[in-house]
């Protein structure tokens, strides 16, 4: 076993790229390859798999596309993110029983408040939110929201402005292209930041990271006001990783047609089915029409040769192209 030439300190882990590898990197991906010595001084483009031995000299080194070595950085922190995910919604079903019986019998408590009827859930958000000091974060799944949503958005938000605070939203893709939706991000300007992802939590609001908010019931008729430390931290850390993951609002989004011909529009959708969602559980989670859907479930048969439903899912499976491909970038 031969013994590699003393090293210099490098300044950083092995999974940061450092400012002498990232322009040696550039260099390389200019000349198309570039001297074995040249890297020793910074490992981290070894240890990211960003350089490659050549082929045809072993003294030489190649550079690893930058896409597909974004890929392959990402597949872990994505696979991760998706198994958080996967646990939010089996925990959320799991207490969807029990936050009913809560709403109808259990007495409020300072940590769990249970409010019951909009009038008193906009009253409340009214109060929490005009006292927002450092910031407010909120989760809006589905497409466009209605006007009337939107204004009482606007107006809690507006007094906020000017303020130093920071104001997060995620909403899902489909938002991009509903009219309300972007006169109402005009109004507010750009101290909201907007992120999007193509599959989101149900709704959610937070303000300063003491009191959250949420849904107890699909009709919206019952919130939850949570005030509990650990309860409110966790859904913190959850709107945080969805963030990391979304795509700012002014950036495309990257739903690159692989060569078999699935979007990732269409691989999501691929996904929910194995899992056994019908198409209109799709259609929600994804804050699409079920007519969008069922367009893209039936490119998915075209594409598959799929003559029907029960096929198609076989297909899907047999397919191995959820196993071939991470979740489309949710980031959607």
């Amino acid at each position: 076993m031969g013994i590699e030439p003393d090293q210099p300190d490098h300044p950083h882990s092995h999974t940061e790229l450092c400012p002498a590898g990232s322009e040696l990197y550039a260099t390389a991906l200019r000349t198309g390859r570039i001297p074995r010595s040249e890297a020793l001084k910074t490992p981290c483009l070894l240890d990211l798999s960003l350089l490659h031995p050549d082929p045809d000299d072993a003294q030489w080194l190649r550079p690893v596309p930058p896409s597909s070595a974004l890929a392959q950085l990402l597949q872990p922190i994505e696979r991760e993110i998706l198994q958080r995910r996967r646990r939010t919604v089996e925990l959320s079903d799991a207490f969807q029983p029990f936050m009913a019986i809560s709403a109808q019998n259990a007495p409020e408590t300072h940590s769990i408040t249970v409010l019951e009827g909009l009038h008193r859930i906009n009253g409340t958000l009214d109060r929490v939110i005009s006292g927002c000091e450092r910031e407010l974060l909120t989760v809006q799944p589905g497409g466009g929201r209605p006007a009337n949503a939107l204004r009482e958005a606007l107006r809690r938000v507006q007094p906020l402005l000017g303020r130093g605070i920071r104001m997060r939203t995620l909403y899902q893709h489909t938002a991009r292209h509903t009219e309300l939706t972007l006169t109402y991000l005009e109004h507010v300007g750009p101290e909201v930041e907007v992120r999007t992802l193509e599959q989101i939590i149900d709704r959610l609001i937070i303000v300063d990271r003491e009191v959250a908010f949420v849904p107890a019931r699909s009709d919206r008729q019952i919130a939850l006001e949570l005030r509990h430390p650990g309860l409110v931290a966790y859904l913190a850390g959850v709107f945080d990783q969805f963030w990391q993951l979304a795509v700012p609002l002014k950036e495309e989004i990257p739903y690159d047609l692989k060569s078999d011909g699935i979007s990732g529009v269409q691989r999501s959708i691929a996904r929910l089915l194995v899992e056994g969602h019908v198409d209109e559980a799709i259609a929600r989670r994804l804050g699409m029409n079920v007519r969008t859907c069922r367009a893209h479930i039936a490119k998915l048969a075209a594409v598959l040769g799929s003559g029907s439903r029960t096929q198609l899912g076989y297909l899907i499976a047999r397919s191995g192209m959820l196993e071939r491909e991470p979740e489309a970038h949710p980031g959607g």
